[in-house]
């Protein structure tokens, strides 16, 4: 008898390990490797760098499910595949870095030396002004732009929020923050245009890069999987 209660611990504490899984057309979080970029077309990623540039901080979006994937190279992207911007398949798991994506800006640690800065993030489903960006470690917000919020973290980060809705924005230019504090709303606003309805979110560090201490922009994608990782186990 006391055999067969044991089990049952064991079987109990076993399913108490699973990650649980936000719903995503029944499919389970995934991911592809960081620096394979999709299309192949759509620019060099830094592939071989696995590092988690940003530890342990609290995924941007306040809740799951959410998809890292492509806005530009994406379904209804203007260098994507025809369709609507709010297509199903732009709303599922794997997600996919893209992070160096093509672009003109400068960007040392981009196998070209330019490209996308960051990483974009769909909220769990394509509506505007429904799904909260969160402070991702606790700092003082120094700057907003007509389109743009900036957090700069006790770790010496800068995090940079693109496209909230500036009617939704919970704080102000020097205002402290908290982990996990309310931002303002997923939006697709572009300052005097629109953009499609995500968050761009990129970090800037101080690294060595070439020998020279250098402030860029650092690859985002595997903290983003790190951290979603922990919110989906219920520990942001």
């Amino acid at each position: 008898m006391r055999g067969v209660w044991m089990m049952a611990v064991v079987l109990l504490f076993a399913a108490c390990q699973k990650e649980p899984t936000p719903p995503s057309n029944g499919v389970p979080f995934g991911y592809t490797t960081a620096g394979y970029l999709v299309p192949t077309d759509s620019g060099q990623g830094r592939k071989g760098d696995d590092r988690i540039y940003a530890p342990n901080i609290r995924f941007p979006l306040e809740q799951a499910p959410a998809y890292v994937n492509s806005q530009v190279y994406g379904i209804g992207g203007y260098l994507g595949a025809g369709g609507s911007l709010c297509d199903k398949r732009n709303y599922q798991y794997p997600w996919h870095d893209n992070y160096c994506e093509k672009r003109g800006w400068a960007m040392p640690l981009c196998p070209t030396s330019t490209g996308h800065q960051g990483n974009d993030i769909r909220g769990a489903t394509c509506e505007r002004s429904k799904y909260y960006a969160v402070a991702v470690e606790r700092g003082i917000i120094t700057s907003i732009g007509s389109y743009t919020v900036y957090l700069r973290g006790e770790s010496g980060r800068t995090y940079r929020y693109l496209h909230l809705a500036s009617n939704s924005l919970r704080v102000k230019a020097g205002q402290r923050v908290e982990r996990a504090q309310r931002i303002g709303l997923v939006s697709d606003n572009m300052g005097s245009t629109s953009t499609s309805i995500h968050l761009h979110f990129d970090v800037k560090e101080t690294l060595l890069v070439d020998g020279y201490a250098q402030t860029v922009f650092i690859p985002i994608y595997t903290s983003l999987v790190d951290s979603y990782t922990r919110l989906l186990r219920g520990k942001p």
